[in-house]
């Protein structure tokens, strides 16, 4: 039964027993074309002798065109036979047995010789039946006619001129206009222009020791192509942005000497639908040329998910409120606990949706086809002419054309695009390590007179962790901004450091706080500071402030002291200690009271439990909540006989667990703080007299060492800690009673 069903393969052309079918057109072609010869030439006896009958005109066309009745013969017994040979068996086979020589002979010439022949043919017998209809129209012989017939053509231009001048002037105002609107977004670079190279690229060595090998093959193609490979044309550069991408591309032609074109993000955007596919036709084109006259041509797509999204996963947006009021939100975490934060995949309710757009209709369909596509001949003369005269157009030239995308969003590109043949290889061009941020100082630093030496530029290497090129070049720029607002023209230590907080945390609000408030938000960055101080080793305090910034009144950054690519449980708790210290404060030093500014902590701390517990095995099971999601197991929706079954008691084990952790941890807290109470009020008084300290200064009053602003010295008296606590307790009844707190804060 099952071999029955196996599909037949197709009969070899030697093993068929009949003739392989004509179609339709193939079978009345030449009979139609000699009964409309014959009828028209009767229309035109007709037309000279108004009295005679169309019987006696077909009657007289028989006796004068007896020849056309004897083609129309031979071509009808032609395809009686072609018929018979078709239909029955035997008739082709004693065929084939007596007659075979007639193909055999015919066959002698080959496919291409025997089409041009039987077209010549078909041409020659087209024009002399126009011959004769010519001849009977005109009353001349068909040879006479036939060069009457470009007179008649000739007396008729003026009304065809003005139809076809009508014609031609519509679309060359839909043409015009559409070249127009296909113009713009593309730049090209001469080699000449472009004096970027790989020696001005910093902190990316590892990538550019790839891309050197793509430009070893776009120079010497045959060091590749005569092994039975190929150039690889594709690239794409992906990571954040301001690390790097675009100077790489334009490095990229600079070094190989080649013209480099730029394309704007936005040049296939187009209010009328065709008009992206004429400009990538149109790039395409210029493309080719360049690679023919130059040997070679680098594109470059900038913003490529633009062009290649066909729609991106993307989840709700979030308000800045959600960090809460009184802190930076998580500042003060380490950078993967904070990107945490930004994710809408939030384990317990989280939520995305489809979004993005088409792919520019159709502008990406033809930018696929263009990359990959068939590589049509080049030339009017090859495409035309020699497909005129029966002549194979020569096959086009290999064009070595090296494109080059870049994006921070690989994911939003259409998997087509970054099939092998298009993009060849995608390299990740990330945040620079420590090295190489210490190489883009040093290179931004030499364009400008400054100060600072080896050990500082090695310091503020480790204090801007995931700085970019972009960012590190805007730092520099405002560092020598303050200098010269201060009359100065030499960059100094000083100077960055400042330069980098105001990039970090943007310019202060000029407000001032009423004291109680004031010293309420002390204390609430304080714990957060001597709990991240005591408990987290894997990071250090950056700064701290209590000074207003545009959406927050105070924060704690920490940054880390090197590069890491792990992060472990230990470190994740001491995240979430950090977190809750300012509930566990604000409750401990005023009264189990505390504020709203505690939320976006609150978060924080939920989001990195959660991650915990469900997904890294970090807590009290083992199981994976994202497997569980993925599997859809006692989930909506899940498998047959199980849908909506136990998802409300996953959901609610999991928030249990992670409420029971947070508890834990918050209590964990409170004790730490109770015990170095002393240090969160020593602190407070600090960020109170100060406003924004240096996490130096945060040691040296930790340790009571002497610090770039503050002196620690004085906290290790117990007279000037009894005054402070003093200060305290006077704040904190203020706070109750909403008044100026009674004693005035003390001054060491």
């Amino acid at each position: 039964m099952s071999e029955n069903l196996q599909p037949s393969g197709r009969i070899k052309d030697d093993e068929r027993k009949v003739r392989i079918h004509l179609t339709p057109f193939d079978r009345t072609k030449f009979l139609s074309l000699f009964t409309i010869t014959f009828l028209v030439l009767v229309w035109a006896d007709l037309a000279d002798n108004p009295l005679l009958s169309f019987s006696d005109g077909v009657s007289a066309g028989v006796s004068k065109r007896g020849w056309l009745l004897v083609l129309f013969a031979i071509e009808f017994v032609r395809q009686i036979h072609f018929l018979l040979a078709e239909l029955l068996a035997p008739y082709h086979g004693v065929w084939q047995k007596y007659f075979s020589f007639v193909d055999r002979a015919i066959h002698l010439l080959g496919d291409w010789t025997r089409y041009r022949i039987s077209r010549i043919f078909k041409v020659i017998l087209f024009i002399v039946l126009l011959a004769f209809i010519l001849g009977a129209v005109y009353k001349e012989t068909p040879i006479k006619a036939l060069f009457l017939a470009p007179k008649a053509l000739w007396s008729a231009l003026p009304i065809l001129g003005q139809l076809l001048f009508a014609v031609v002037f519509i679309v060359i105002q839909f043409v015009a206009m559409f070249w127009f609107l296909s113009r713009g977004g593309i730049d090209v670079y001469f080699p000449d222009d472009i004096r970027t190279r790989f020696s001005d690229v910093w902190g990316q060595d590892h990538v550019l020791n790839r891309i050197r090998e793509n430009l070893l093959f776009l120079e010497s193609p045959e060091k590749i192509e005569s092994h039975g490979g190929y150039v690889p044309g594709g690239l794409l550069l992906w990571g954040p942005p301001g690390t790097g991408k675009t100077l790489m591309a334009e490095s990229m032609a600079g070094e190989t000497g080649k013209p480099f074109v730029f394309v704007d993000p936005g040049a296939f955007n187009a209010m009328f639908f065709g008009v992206g596919v004429m400009k990538v036709k149109s790039l395409f084109r210029k493309l080719r040329k360049l690679s023919l006259r130059y040997g070679g041509v680098v594109v470059f797509f900038d913003e490529a998910d633009s062009l290649g999204n066909r729609g991106i996963s993307t989840g709700s947006a979030r308000s800045v409120e959600a960090f809460g009021s009184s802190c930076h939100g998580g500042n003060y975490l380490s950078d993967p606990a904070r990107a945490l934060i930004l994710r809408d995949s939030f384990v317990v309710g989280g939520a995305g949706g489809q979004g993005g757009g088409g792919g520019g209709m159709g502008t990406l369909q033809a930018l696929l086809t263009e990359l990959s596509g068939l590589k049509k001949p080049r030339g009017f003369f090859n495409r035309i002419v020699r497909k005129t005269l029966g002549m194979r157009p020569k096959s086009p030239p290999k064009y070595r054309i090296l494109v080059v995308m870049a994006t921070n969003m690989p994911e939003a590109l259409d998997e087509a695009l970054l099939r092998p043949g298009r993009i060849d290889r995608m390299y990740r061009v990330g945040y620079p390590s420590k090295a190489g941020r210490v190489r883009t100082y040093e290179g931004y630093l030499a364009k400008v007179s400054h100060s600072l030496s080896a050990g500082e530029i090695d310091k503020l290497a480790t204090i801007t962790p995931y700085a970019t090129g972009a960012t590190i070049k805007d730092t520099i720029n405002e560092a020598l901004i303050m200098a010269i607002r201060d009359g100065r023209t030499s960059l100094t230590w000083t100077d960055v450091v400042k330069a980098k907080q105001l990039k970090d945390l943007g310019p202060s609000e000029d407000v001032e706080y009423i004291e109680r408030e004031r010293h309420a938000v002390a204390i609430h960055e304080a714990c957060h500071g001597v709990m991240a101080y005591l408990v987290r080793e894997h990071m250090e305090i950056d700064l701290a402030t209590i000074e207003k910034g545009s959406d927050y009144l105070g924060m704690v950054a920490s940054i880390p002291p090197d590069d890491q690519f792990t992060r472990w449980k230990s470190e994740y708790k001491a995240d979430i200690l950090v977190s809750l210290a300012s509930l566990a404060g604000e409750r401990a030093f005023f009264g189990g009271d505390n504020s709203s500014g505690v939320s976006g902590d609150l978060e924080s701390a939920t989001t990195v439990a959660s991650f915990m517990e469900g997904h890294w095995g970090m807590g009290s099971t083992i199981s994976s909540h994202a497997s569980n999601r993925r599997f859809e197991v006692g989930a909506p929706g899940g498998r047959k006989g199980e849908k909506g079954k136990g998802a409300p008691d996953l959901r609610q084990a999991l928030g249990d667990r992670i409420e029971d952790n947070l508890r834990t941890l918050l209590g964990e807290a409170e004790r730490i703080l109770a015990k170095n109470r002393n240090k969160v009020l020593a602190l407070a008084h600090a960020l109170e007299i100060h406003k924004t300290i240096s996490g130096d200064d945060v040691t040296a009053v930790m340790t009571g060492s002497r610090g770039p602003l503050v002196d620690g010295t004085p906290y290790l008296s117990k007279r000037n800690l009894a005054q402070i606590e003093k200060y305290h307790q006077a704040a904190a009844k203020a706070h109750i009673s909403h008044e100026k707190p009674s004693v005035e804060i003390p001054r060491f």
